[in-house]
C-alpha cells in the first residue's frame, strides 16, 4: 500500500474531514453509479457520524456530495446555498431530478455502528419501492473513504503504486536515511515522483502553502461568530488588530501570540465550514499551517524550498500514523487528529531548521508523546470547543519539541514507533464516549455547567 504527501493535505472544506469531506466523497461516488430510472436515494449514518453528524455538517455534505460536489471544487458559500434549495424545495439533482426530504431520507444512528470502522455509512437507491443498489462507506480519517465492499485494511484505501522507498515504520525511514545518505524529505520526494513530475510535486506543495496562506487571511479578515448555537466569538480579527499595532514589542514570547493567530484564523474558518487544507484532518488543520507560518516569518533564510521540505517531511511522518495507527478520532480520540498533526509539524520545523533525521524522528516523537490520551469530547457536536484552541496550544507545543529535538543529538529512550503505537493502545482502550460522540468530557460538563 502507498501512500502520497497529497493524501495527506487534501483541500476541502470544514468543518471536519471524517464527518464532511468523506461523507462528501462516499455520496458522490454513489451519485456516479446510481441508476437512470432511480427515484429515491437514502443515507443512513452511523457511529459518529450519527452522534456529531448535525454538528458536523455531516447532512449537507452527504446533499452537496449527491448533488455531483467535491470537496476540493465546491464553494463553501454556493454550497449552503444549494443545501438550503434541496431542503426547500424537496427536490435533489442527481443526474436526473428526484424527491428528496433531508429529514427523512437522511437517517442518523447516534448510538448503531458498522462493523469495520465507527464512521460508517449505506447509501440505497430504488425504483419504485424496489431498492435497486446499496453500497456501504467507511469515512476513516482525514477525509479518506474506503469502500466497504473492499478487502483489506478499513483504515486506508488501497493504492499498489510501486515507490522508490517503501517504508511504513519510523525505524524503516531512519534505516532508508542511514542506508541512502538522503533526508527524509528527499525520500518523500523520491517516493512522490511514482505519481507526478518533481516540478508538479514542488507545484502542488506550493499550491497547498497557498490556500493555507489564504486561509489564514480569511480568518483574520471575518468577524462575528461561529455558526452553531454556541455562540463562540472569532478571535483572530481582534488578535491580529492588537499584534498588528506592537510591531515594536520587546517581548521575547511575542512569536508565540502569532502563532496562536495563524492557528485560530484556520481553524475558525474551518469551524464556519470555509476553504481549507486537510492536515491531516480538518479538527487538526491548524497546527501545520501556524507551525509554517512561523517559520516563514521568523525564521531567517526561510523559502520556498523549505516550505517544499517542511510539507514532504510532514507527509512521510503522518504516513507512519495512518499506516499504522489512526488519524481518526472517532476511532482513537483526538490524540489520533491535533497529536498526529503536533508530531508531523514539530518533525517538519526540526527538518527546516537543519536537523538530522534522527532529531527529526525525535521531534515526532516528542510532539506525540505529550498528546498521548486526549479524548474528542467536541461541545454540541461542534469542531469549536475544545478544539480551536487545541489546535493553537498544539501549535506552541510542536514548536516546542522541535526546539527541545535540536539541543541534543537524536538519541533518546522512546521511539516514535512506540509513541504511535501506544497512542493506538491508548485509543483501544478509550471508552467510545471520547471519540467524538459528544457524550463525554467537556461536551457534557460545560453544557451541565
Amino acid at each position: 500500500m502507498a501512500l502520497s504527501v497529497f493524501d495527506l493535505f487534501s483541500i476541502g472544506i470544514g468543518p471536519s474531514s471524517s464527518h464532511t469531506v468523506g461523507p462528501m466523497r462516499a455520496a458522490a461516488t454513489f451519485r456516479a453509479s446510481l441508476p437512470n430510472d432511480a427515484t429515491r436515494v437514502t443515507a443512513d449514518l452511523f457511529g459518529s457520524l450519527g452522534a456529531t453528524g448535525h454538528g458536523h455538517g455531516t447532512p449537507g455534505a452527504v446533499v452537496l456530495g449527491l448533488l455531483g460536489e467535491l470537496p476540493e471544487t465546491v464553494d463553501p458559500r454556493l454550497g449552503a446555498e444549494r443545501v438550503a434549495r434541496a431542503r426547500e424545495t424537496g427536490l435533489l439533482d442527481v443526474g436526473h431530478e428526484i424527491a428528496f426530504s433531508m429529514d427523512d431520507d437522511i437517517t442518523l444512528h447516534r448510538r448503531r455502528e458498522l462493523p469495520l470502522h465507527s464512521n460508517g455509512m449505506i447509501f440505497r437507491a430504488y425504483t419504485g419501492d424496489e431498492m435497486v443498489q446499496e453500497r456501504t462507506f467507511y469515512s476513516v480519517g482525514g477525509g479518506f473513504v474506503v469502500d466497504g465492499a473492499a478487502d483489506g485494511d478499513a483504515r486506508v484505501v488501497q493504492d499498489t503504486t510501486a515507490v522508490s522507498h517503501r517504508f511504513h515504520t519510523g525505524d524503516e525511514l531512519l534505516a532508508l536515511c542511514e542506508s541512502t545518505g538522503k533526508s527524509i524529505s528527499r525520500i518523500a520526494l523520491e517516493n512522490e515522483l511514482s505519481w507526478r513530475s518533481e516540478d508538479e510535486v514542488r507545484a502542488g506543495l506550493l499550491r497547498i502553502w497557498a490556500v493555507m496562506q489564504e486561509c489564514v487571511q480569511a480568518g483574520i479578515a471575518t468577524e462575528g461568530y461561529l455558526p452553531g448555537g454556541l455562540k463562540v466569538r472569532r478571535r483572530a480579527p481582534e488578535l491580529a488588530a492588537k499584534l498588528a499595532v506592537e510591531g515594536d514589542s520587546t517581548d521575547p514570547m511575542r512569536g508565540m501570540d502569532w502563532v496562536t493567530l495563524f492557528a485560530l484564523a484556520v481553524n475558525e474558518e474551518n469551524a464556519s465550514g470555509g476553504r481549507v487544507v486537510t492536515a491531516p484532518t480538518n479538527g487538526a488543520a491548524g497546527i501545520i499551517p501556524a507551525v509554517l507560518h512561523y517559520y516563514a516569518r521568523f525564521v531567517p533564510g526561510a523559502s520556498d524550498d523549505g516550505v517544499v521540505r517542511f510539507l514532504l517531511t510532514a507527509g512521510a511522518v503522518g504516513m507512519i500514523f495512518k499506516e499504522t495507527a489512526s488519524i481518526s478520532g472517532a476511532e482513537v480520540g483526538c490524540q489520533g487528529e491535533v497529536g498526529s498533526a503536533c508530531s508531523m509539524a514539530a518533525a517538519s520545523m526540526a527538518a527546516v531548521m537543519g536537523g538530522t533525521p534522527q532529531q527529526i524522528e525525535n521531534a515526532a516523537e516528542i510532539g506525540m508523546e505529550h498528546n498521548l490520551g486526549l479524548t474528542c469530547d467536541p461541545v454540541g457536536g461542534l469542531v469549536q470547543i475544545p478544539c480551536i484552541e487545541r489546535n493553537a496550544i498544539a501549535s506552541v507545543k510542536a514548536i516546542a519539541a522541535a526546539r527541545t529535538a535540536l539541543r541534543g543529538d537524536g538519541r533518546h529512550i522512546v521511539s516514535l514507533d512506540k509513541v504511535i503505537k501506544t497512542m493506538r493502545e491508548t485509543g483501544a482502550d478509550m471508552k467510545v464516549k471520547y471519540k467524538e460522540t459528544a457524550r463525554g468530557g467537556l461536551a457534557v460538563n460545560v453544557i451541565e455547567c
